[in-house]
């Protein structure tokens, strides 16, 4: 399985589908095309509006004693009225068509001889059963409220009252705040509501990559080719570890957690089990600062999944949530029940995901990210509504140069060129052509895509965009390497060989769903800057030309890693000198050319007294500024850290943005 994101053409081709129609990526091609000529529901569907609207994170650590439906109606009032409040509902009325569609074919289905389909689900779920692993310990390393706990180093006064990092939208948020309903992927004004005394502060990257590396050096310790999966999080496979010391994997990973929070300070959760899916989903059952084990047996893996709710299970978004549910799949043991039917009412992969998640089986492997084979490679961005085309191809351009960076720095070039546009919207459309040469310049990108976007401006006149981007695909190597004289190593043999790649790695279809599911969440947290981008319009003008950078149909697990020292090569003006700051305690205007003395000013107001003041009410934060922390993180809003040398030209001091010029990798972030 590849679980840096690096799945195959065709599969890229399926997620942006999805990704377009609001379908999960094995969505039946005659089923999609069946809902798209149905008419939506004449009727706004409140009720499962309101609990789309509770966004991507509702299943985080914290939020188990929240009353949801208290939530949901906050976000329902703050929201309504809005371009992304009148998104959700068209998405809502999509999906409910949608899932009528599937209910219908399922009676339909219900009345034929499903024999063949019955047979074909168990000979699977025989076939499967051969290759189960139980011979590997695999663990998944969960840091608790990253950004909170670094933040709280600094400042041990925020400790015991609610606070989050991030403002326009919230990266993450201590569990004093997770307990009136706050977490990460939420508007920050909306989580004002929920919790008003909640103080917001702005990221600060480098800081948080510092003490990711000090809680990756004793990673190393327990399995040099550990997997990270994000900045706060890691696959190890202490199989070696624990023979080689004598030691039970329990043992050994209350061991590691212990050092952890000794030595950074901070404190980590992680689940044990035989494979990376079980490890995952267990990582959160004791957070924050525990453990959790299934232990590697059959009995005991089959009955921890049969009352797990599916949406645990990584790579079930809302809308796939939804749609299981619908035909009463609502935990993995449900599955087995419905097994005949799940081919015909959701395809191919879909099957073979949902059989394997109720047999509670996942990957093995774990292994650095590198070494995972890269199938695409690209970049996009957000910003203010633009039509011109002028603005078009300028940003076309500035999109083709970012590109290149990104195709330099890890030494490919690309035979197919991808153009995606999001209209102001919503809608997302792509085009794509085969060059007669793999390119990976700016000029070649350019002049390539030129066309499409010329061809997308004839079909739709006067068209407005909000986000651009480029991908290459089919992708050749530029690097040099000694070539196999004897051809590529022959494919392992297997009891179920139809699990083994080229290489002889395990291949499990949840890449694909796993991919969905992030990417459902960064189009939330892209829709989520935009509605409070709308909120801040009502209080102060808009900055001009923001972009906010996110990965393009590929989530870069080593950028994070790179970003910091890739920053410093792009220096970023930052601030005129004839504006000010104000201070997000006391709300006060402080000179912006003196960097020391606006944060001590801050550390002045963050005293104990202040956040009693503040917990009180009597002191808010104010959500349309960020101070200089955020500046020393190498500039705002950037996203790979190419983009960071282009964008600082059009931009105005980040003090006097408004709050939702958040950093990008706030968007593809969210920590537990």
């Amino acid at each position: 399985m590849r679980t840096d994101g690096a799945v195959s053409d065709e599969s890229d081709e399926v997620i942006n589908r999805a990704e377009e129609s609001n379908v999960h990526p094995t969505q039946d091609h005659d089923a999609v095309a069946e809902d798209a000529t149905s008419e939506a529901p004449q009727a706004s569907q409140h009720h499962s509006l309101k609990h789309h609207l509770l966004g991507p994170s509702l299943t985080k650590a914290g939020q188990d004693a929240v009353d949801q439906k208290k939530v949901s109606e906050v976000i329902y009032e703050a929201s309504k009225g809005s371009k992304f409040f009148n998104n959700e509902e068209s998405k809502d009325k999509t999906l409910t068509t949608k899932i009528e569609r599937i209910l219908k074919r399922k009676a339909q289905l219900e009345k034929l001889d499903l024999k063949a389909d019955l047979r074909r689900a168990d000979d699977y779920i025989a076939t499967l059963e051969l290759s189960r692993d139980l011979s590997q310990t695999i663990v998944h390393i969960d840091c608790d409220a990253f950004y909170a706990a670094v933040e709280e180093l600094d400042h041990p006064e925020l400790k015991d009252v609610p606070f989050a990092v991030g403002q326009g939208v919230l990266t993450t948020c201590n569990y004093h705040a997770r307990k009136f309903g706050c977490r990460s992927a939420m508007a920050g004004f909306v989580a004002k509501k929920l919790c008003p005394q909640l103080i917001c502060l702005p990221l600060n990257f480098d800081k948080y990559t510092a003490k990711a590396k000090e809680v990756r050096a004793i990673l190393a310790a327990y399995d040099p080719r550990f997997e990270s999966s994000s900045i706060d999080e890691a696959y190890l496979n202490i199989t070696e570890y624990c023979s080689t010391y004598d030691i039970a994997p329990e043992a050994a990973i209350a061991q590691l957690r212990a050092e952890v929070q000794e030595k950074c300070k901070i404190t980590i959760s992680a689940g044990i089990a035989c494979n990376a899916k079980i490890a995952k989903i267990c990582s959160n059952k004791n957070k924050p600062n525990g453990q959790f084990c299934v232990p590697s047996d059959r009995t005991a893996i089959m009955t921890f999944m049969s009352t797990l709710p599916v949406r645990k299970v990584n790579g079930v978004g809302r809308v796939f949530e939804r749609e299981l549910d619908a035909i009463g799949v609502r935990t993995c043991g449900e599955i087995y029940s419905q097994r005949a039917y799940l081919y015909k009412l959701f395809g191919e992969k879909a099957f073979q995901f949902l059989i394997q998640t109720y047999l509670g089986l996942g990957r093995t492997d774990v292994r650095p990210s590198d070494e995972y084979e890269r199938k695409s490679v690209g970049t996009e961005s957000t910003f203010r509504d633009i039509s011109t085309k002028s603005e078009l191809r300028e940003k076309l351009r500035h999109t083709a140069e970012e590109l290149e960076k990104d195709m330099l720095r890890v030494g490919f070039k690309g035979r197919t060129l991808v153009l995606k546009i999001k209209l102001h919207t919503y809608e997302v459309f792509t085009r794509q052509l085969t060059t007669p040469k793999a390119v990976h310049t700016a000029d070649d990108l350019y002049n390539y895509s030129l066309p499409m976007l010329a061809k997308l401006e004839k079909e739709m006149p006067n068209m407005k965009l909000r986000l651009m981007g480029l991908r290459c695909t089919h992708l050749v190597s530029t690097k040099k390497e000694v070539g196999n004289f004897f051809g590529p190593a022959p494919k392992q043999s297997s009891s179920a060989e139809d699990n083994l790649d080229d290489d002889g790695w395990q291949v499990f279809p949840e890449v694909e769903f796993e991919e969905s599911a992030r990417q459902e969440r960064l189009n939330e947290m892209d829709e989520l800057e935009r509605l409070s981008q709308e909120q801040t319009e009502h209080q102060s003008p808009e900055p001009n030309n923001i972009d906010f950078h996110e990965p393009f149909g590929r989530y870069k697990t080593n950028h994070l890693r790179n970003s910091a020292a890739k920053m410093k090569k792009s220096p970023t003006t930052v601030v005129q000198q004839t504006e000010t700051w104000s201070c997000p305690i006391c709300a006060l205007p402080q000179p912006a050319d003196n960097n020391n003395a606006f944060n001590s000013h801050v550390d002045f107001c963050l005293s104990k007294q202040t956040i009693k003041e503040a917990v009180a009410g009597h002191s808010t934060l104010d959500p349309r500024r960020e101070y200089s922390s955020y500046d020393s993180s190498g500039g705002g809003g950037g996203g790979d850290a190419g983009a960071n040398q282009q964008r600082p030209r059009k931009r105005k001091a980040l003090a006097s943005k408004s709050s939702l010029i958040a950093d990008d990798r706030q968007k593809r972030l969210f920590f537990t």
